[in-house]
């Protein structure tokens, strides 16, 4: 029985790019821009969903989303189940902001700061949002460094009505009431130090997705497939293998 077609969606701000720590392990796989990423063309937010279902593989895939990409794959996952057939989630949470009735969300500084990023345009918040991402992993300089240099396409920056798209998302995505309607098979991927999507996110779509496991990964920040890439590859190749 072949495996069925992989299809991965980045996180805000991010290109396919960041991936590039999967492209050899998984080389027949579709790594899609979002909407005004690495150089796809801008849309307005609420176009994102239909963009990325009208890229996917004809027949049923499994959709790996991280942080921002995860929430639009179980967004695909519970609004077009007949296209997706398993989802792998990284990093991601059903909502991504705190509030009184959701305690699992990113703080108010995290949003800010991606607001100010937006705001001012500038590169420096941009590669401010990068650290935050790697907080966690206890990199060296060096490492940090050649991370940095690898996973950004810094030829297809991220346009600013793809910041300002994604950011609308992020403030007004709430998919807790459509975490039920995943019926899909799900493997949930954590860091444990996640500065932007705290680790009890992860747990909670573990506990409300009836078909999932969860993976979290020990001293590890918001981008494990990066940071963790042997680990990660591994897990996913596993869980892929059995769908």
């Amino acid at each position: 029985m072949s495996q069925k077609p992989l299809a991965f969606l980045h996180g805000w701000a991010q290109s396919r790019q960041i991936w590039c720590n999967q492209f050899d392990s998984f080389s027949d796989a579709l790594f899609l821009n979002l909407p005004g990423h690495g150089g796809a063309a801008d849309l307005p937010a609420d176009a994102w969903v239909e963009a990325i279902v009208a890229q996917l593989p004809d027949e049923p895939c499994h959709l790996v989303g991280w942080s921002l990409g995860g929430m639009l794959a179980m967004q695909i996952a519970a609004t077009h189940p007949e296209r997706v057939a398993g989802l792998i989630l990284v990093s991601t949470t059903p909502r991504f902001r705190a509030s009184e009735s959701w305690p699992h969300g990113s703080s108010s500084e995290v949003f800010n700061g991606f607001k100010q990023a937006v705001e001012s345009g500038s590169p420096k918040a941009l590669s401010r949002f990068f650290a935050l991402m790697l907080h966690g992993d206890g990199l060296s300089r060096s490492d940090y460094n050649r991370l940095a240099k690898i996973a950004v396409d810094r030829s297809n920056p991220v346009s600013a009505t793809g910041m300002q798209g994604g950011l609308e998302l992020l403030q007004q995505l709430d998919l807790c009431p459509l975490t039920n309607a995943i019926k899909q098979p799900t493997l949930i991927v954590h860091g444990e130090s996640d500065a932007v999507v705290p680790v009890a996110a992860g747990r909670w779509l573990a506990e409300q997705i009836s078909h999932s496991e969860s993976h979290i990964f020990p001293d590890c920040g918001h981008a494990p497939f990066l940071t963790r890439p042997d680990t990660f590859n591994e897990l996913v190749q596993t869980w892929w293998s059995e769908q």
